[in-house]
């Protein structure tokens, strides 16, 4: 997974993309996230660095990544190349 280089984000959890015009909020666990893609981070290194700060099963934080993944796709704020491979 691959952030949107072009997404602006802010502190606050609010998104703005500007090749849509859309806008979005994501609450502080999903801020978190998109900072970790940001960063570059690989989704085992998000799913690790999670497991370590949250009292949650890699079972069911995997299904969530992996949902908030399918959202972030459905809304165009993962690079394109990224959206064909997955």
């Amino acid at each position: 997974m691959k952030i949107n280089e072009n997404l602006a984000i802010s502190e606050s959890g609010f998104l703005f993309n500007p090749s849509t015009g859309e806008s979005f909020t994501v609450n502080p666990l999903g801020a978190e996230i998109i900072e970790m893609l940001k960063e570059g981070k690989t989704e085992e290194e998000i799913t690790q660095n999670l497991l370590g700060l949250y009292e949650v099963d890699s079972k069911t934080l995997q299904k969530d990544l992996h949902d908030f993944n399918d959202i972030l796709k459905l809304h165009q704020l993962l690079e394109q190349d990224e959206e064909t491979n997955n």
